[in-house]
């Protein structure tokens, strides 16, 4: 997969490739998510006479792989294929698409391409407007709806301000209402005009209040991404929450937060079976699904290197991506004995090699 990276950054302008690469503060967030999963080791076990398969049940449904494409913004800034050359890599894959509130397509263009659409919300300051995204991501037949909840703020992202990056006339934030982005694109030295439109209509006091509110507005498998602390995944499962995500915004957020692989044993352990519990920031490979298994996730969610892919080949260089991927995820689990995902939950891991 780190091919696809090489690949992504010989085509991409420079500050594009930093907005998507870059982390907040010195970012040593990112490099911890990297270097945590490189601690988990896998004890084998041997003589199962298993030939695996690779199918898992998470929310909404039961798909391919334990793995669902991470919401990521305005993907029309990789390659023209944009949201929709990535939703139809995930389609073939028989993997779910995260759309995100603020992607480059509208939600209902992407459904109508087909495969299982989960729609991500980011709070914002209009609820009228949180309100009819809601009403959209249901008439559009998302199967899951997943609120991310470590974004009060845009963290400080200095590749960013130092490149004064902008987004392009032709990247726009398909999902809001014309004109409710203007800001993203007024570049000026030593500002992110990304961050000065997010801080501008992301609301900043997100609450378990509006959990609950968002809780009673739907019926669909609810997901809450950016929980590190197994005290918020507790409440989280409390609130109704379908699933978890442990997520640190890889390395986009809190510049000094803990790496996801080293909390998610503690979150597993603290909501029991109340919820589903999913790990995303640092993923790979398919060595790296096998290791959050093994950690006790029921899936991840992949992010950069699928928008790496995308770049380098639009729609089908992210299939290459997803299916390079499958084909890592089902070697790790017949090297490691495990019939299926589910199984994989039952290997013993070890930090230190």
């Amino acid at each position: 997969m780190a091919d696809f990276a090489e690949l992504a950054r010989a085509v991409l302008p420079g500050d594009v490739w930093d907005f998507v690469a870059g982390g907040s503060g010195a970012e040593t967030t990112i490099a911890a998510n990297r270097a945590a999963l490189d601690r988990v080791a896998v004890l084998p076990r041997v003589l199962t006479g298993v030939d695996p398969r690779t199918e898992a049940a998470l929310p909404g449904g039961t798909y391919a792989l334990p793995v669902a494409v991470a919401p990521m913004a305005y993907q029309r800034l990789l390659h023209p294929d944009g949201e929709l050359g990535l939703a139809a890599a995930a389609r073939t894959a028989g993997v779910p698409y995260v759309a995100s509130t603020l992607g480059s397509t509208p939600i209902e263009e992407i459904t109508a391409a087909g495969g299982s659409l989960w729609f991500q919300l980011y709070w914002l300051r209009d609820r009228g407007l949180v309100a009819d995204l809601l009403d959209r991501a249901h008439a559009a037949g998302c199967a899951a709806l997943m609120v991310t909840v470590d974004v009060p703020v845009l963290g400080r992202r200095l590749r960013d301000l130092r490149n004064g990056f902008a987004l392009p006339p032709q990247v726009t934030a398909a999902n809001l209402p014309g004109g409710r982005d203007d800001l993203a694109h007024q570049g000026t030295p030593g500002v992110s005009a990304v961050a000065v439109h997010t801080g501008a209509v992301f609301a900043p006091a997100l609450s378990w209040a509006d959990l609950a509110w968002l809780r009673e507005r739907t019926r669909l498998p609810l997901l809450v991404k950016g929980v590190l602390d197994p005290r918020d995944a507790v409440r989280a499962a409390e609130a109704g929450a379908d699933a978890v995500v442990v997520s640190n915004h890889g390395g986009r957020q809190f510049d000094g937060a803990p790496a996801t692989a080293t909390m998610l044993p503690e979150v597993v352990a603290a909501v029991a079976d109340r919820c589903a519990v999913l790990l995303d920031s640092g993923v790979r490979s398919g060595t790296d699904v096998l290791r959050a298994l093994a950690l006790g996730a029921a899936g991840v969610l992949v992010g950069r290197p699928l928008l790496w892919a995308l770049a380098a080949g639009g729609r089908a260089g992210a299939e290459a991506a997803l299916a390079l991927l499958a084909a890592e995820l089902r070697d790790a689990l017949t090297l490691t004995g495990c019939a299926d995902p589910a199984a994989a939950r039952h290997l013993r891991t070890l930090t230190g090699g």
